[in-house]
């Protein structure tokens, strides 16, 4: 059941050879993925968000909000993970959706437009994967050496 469970919850492992890196030296790489170019920002985590470090995104265009709270476990080399993200595509907040696990999902929004050969058709005009953000964050512990192991509650 262990490996099975770890493929559910998106637990992925270091190559083997990786020098493994301090757990300050971890919080400086997921730091470092912050710039003007990505759609998330990372962040320390608040003491009732029971995490180290934060990765948020809020994607207004398509009512979603998505946030990774990861714990660094020192001893142990691992960063536990709790994906978690909030839908809400209409103004009604009693049809808002929470959603908590490894569960990539793509995010597209359409238009209606008129085609070259006049006829109406549908064109994408956003598209967001969840794993824009999941996978930097992923690779960058991976390759501090550390397991990324994904966890529904920390």
């Amino acid at each position: 059941m262990g490996r099975l469970w770890d493929k559910l919850a998106g637990t992925k492992r270091p190559d083997a050879g990786v020098t493994p890196l301090s757990a300050e030296e971890v919080r400086t790489v997921l730091f470092g993925l912050n710039g003007p170019d990505v759609p998330y920002r990372v962040r320390n985590a608040s003491p009732d968000e029971k995490a180290d470090v934060v990765a948020e995104c809020r994607l207004p265009r398509v009512g979603v909000a998505l946030r990774t709270r990861m714990r660094l476990v020192p001893e142990k080399r691992e960063v536990r993970v709790v994906e978690e993200r909030w839908e809400n595509r209409s103004s009604d907040q009693a049809n808002a959706q929470y959603g908590r696990g490894h569960a990539p999902a793509v995010y597209r929004q359409w238009e209606t437009k008129q085609g070259p050969d006049g006829r109406k058709q549908r064109v994408e005009v956003f598209r967001f994967d969840t794993r824009e953000m999941t996978d930097p964050l992923r690779d960058a512990v991976l390759g501090a050496g550390w397991v990324w192991r994904g966890v529904y509650k920390l």
